[in-house]
């Protein structure tokens, strides 16, 4: 019997969220091109091939294998009006069980910074890891000085946890990162054990 996998697709007021294509390629090579100023210093140091089609190619398979295992659900920020790319946004190392929790990573665009967009895009996916996937916390990481998304992450529910010591490698270095998380709030202080 076959089975057909329904990709999942998240709209917003501004924009549609949904897993990478291969031809979304070139917008996608552009735009981390001519944001590599405002994106470097967040993030890990690109390999030498970051914005080659190959990588490109190779991240669209991990996308399509970690979505259909359940392990991540790494979606493109497509701007309704035009159906333009503006950034990426991946709910990762979603883990099962007693945990029910995944980890929240997100970029976006210089041309689309400060609008709002990066807001809609997080509180979106907090909403679909919590009704769609059944997840009971969302977490996600920050350098302290990184004011911006900090304030995305704050006004969308989340609440700092403390920090992490050498945390991630960013910009060729170990850093030190804030937590936070959000909580699925129809589960807090309850147990399902009888």
């Amino acid at each position: 019997m076959l089975r057909f996998h329904k990709r999942p697709k998240v709209e917003t007021e501004r924009m549609t969220l949904r897993l990478p294509e291969h031809a979304d390629w070139r917008a996608w090579s552009h735009l981390r091109e001519a944001s590599a100023a405002h994106l470097t210093p967040w993030e890990p140091v690109w390999a030498h091939d970051h914005l080659s089609r190959k990588a490109f190619t190779n991240r669209v398979y991990w996308a399509m294998r970690a979505e259909t295992s359940g392990t991540a659900v790494p979606m493109m920020l497509i701007r309704r009006e035009d159906q333009r790319l503006m950034g990426a946004i991946t709910l990762d190392n979603i883990r099962r069980g007693p945990v029910q929790a995944g980890t929240l990573g997100y970029w976006i665009g210089a041309p689309y910074v400060r609008q709002g967009l990066m807001r809609e895009a997080v509180e979106a996916m907090v909403h679909f890891g919590f009704k769609v996937l059944d997840l009971s916390r969302i977490e996600s990481a920050c350098l302290p000085e990184n004011v911006a998304s900090r304030g995305v992450l704050e006004k969308s529910g989340f609440k700092y946890e403390g920090v992490a010591q050498s945390y991630l490698q960013i910009a060729g270095r170990w850093r030190n990162h804030v937590l936070y998380a959000n909580l699925r709030n129809d589960r807090r202080g309850r147990t399902d054990v009888g």
